[in-house]
């Protein structure tokens, strides 16, 4: 077979450009913790990256996690740049602001718990949620016994703020 008709990239796995991760349009607020999550988490990188560099020049699979390890630098380098930490234990606290937690119920009576962080921190699973989000949106300026509207893609629905607590200072 003809070497005009192989293509660069079936020789080298790292010849496509690795997209970038996107940064968000909006502000990046952080709270403390999450300013020093980000700062973690480029440390481990900064880790992975000088082990990574040892092996990328013998290994394809390496050169492709480095240059993966080397985007993610570039990421959190911006976030870290772009971060603007927001001290939840000095929010006003008679309303729902960056940092806070809040208990909501909805419509059936189910309760839920979420605390309102930066992007970076935000994991639904742990009841952390971006304050770009939809409900962070809806709940923020709110008061104690307020009811907000939720736009969920599946359907809106009132959600009543029941508690709404702060860290001490």
């Amino acid at each position: 077979m003809s070497r005009a008709f192989v293509k660069e990239a079936d020789e080298n796995p790292t010849a496509g450009d690795i997209p970038e991760r996107p940064l968000p349009a909006h502000t990046n607020y952080v709270t403390p913790h999450g300013r020093e999550q980000l700062e973690l988490r480029m440390h481990e990188l900064q880790l992975q990256r000088e082990q990574l560099k040892a092996a990328a020049d013998s290994e394809a699979l390496a050169k492709q996690k480095l240059a993966e390890v080397e985007r993610d630098m570039r990421y959190y380098s911006a976030q870290i740049k772009r971060a603007i930490v927001v001290d939840p234990a000095a929010q006003s606290r008679d309303a729902v602001y960056f940092g806070a937690t809040v208990r909501i119920r909805s419509e059936d009576d189910t309760e839920h718990e979420f605390s309102i962080v930066g992007d970076d921190e935000a994991d639904v699973g742990a009841g952390k949620i971006s304050w770009a989000s939809p409900l962070a949106k809806a709940m923020i300026g709110a008061h104690l016994g307020d009811i907000v509207v939720w736009k969920r893609p599946a359907a809106d629905t009132d959600v009543r703020i029941v508690a709404i607590h702060y860290p001490d200072a």
